[in-house]
């Protein structure tokens, strides 16, 4: 396991260690997961069609839930519920 030191630039730029980014190239999208105290930068190849689905959900879930706990969210019965979830 690699360890370094790196710190946040303006714009939340973070400057990856040259010697940890050798087989990263410029414009390669990368993941960034965030758990508490620990984030976790992964490259977007290696994840797989469910989990980015699952991370999107868990976005948009996360997204309604601070929609709910500020107050700002609309009643539906299941059906409806369901029918706006296929469109997630």
């Amino acid at each position: 396991m690699d360890i370094a030191i790196t710190k946040m630039r303006s714009k939340g730029r973070i400057d990856i260690p040259e010697d940890m980014r050798d087989d990263i190239k410029e414009g390669e999208k990368l993941v960034i997961i965030k758990n508490k105290d620990q984030i976790i930068l992964k490259k977007a190849e290696a994840i797989s069609k469910n989990l980015e689905e699952d991370l999107i959900f868990a976005k948009r879930t996360e997204e309604a839930l601070k929609k709910y706990e500020k107050g700002k969210f609309i009643e539906m019965d299941f059906e409806e519920f369901m029918e706006e979830a296929k469109t997630w």
